[in-house]
């Protein structure tokens, strides 16, 4: 194939690509503005329950600081 055409090719699949995100996020807006999707967020561990090995327990919080 001459290069050319390649890099049309390659052109013209990057394009719709992109045509198709574009289509895609349009929608997610849309879905999102009308409450449709719902957001589930991770359980937040808190540090102080955290198993800590004991052989870092003793360190300081700064490492060669000032």
């Amino acid at each position: 194939m001459n290069r050319n055409v390649i890099i049309v090719i390659v052109l013209v699949v990057l394009v719709l690509l992109t045509a198709v995100q574009a289509i895609q996020l349009s929608a997610l807006k849309t879905q999102i503005s009308s409450g449709k999707v719902n957001v589930a967020s991770a359980p937040v561990q808190s540090s102080s329950g955290a198993s800590v090995p004991s052989s870092i327990q003793d360190l300081p919080s700064m490492v060669g600081g000032c």
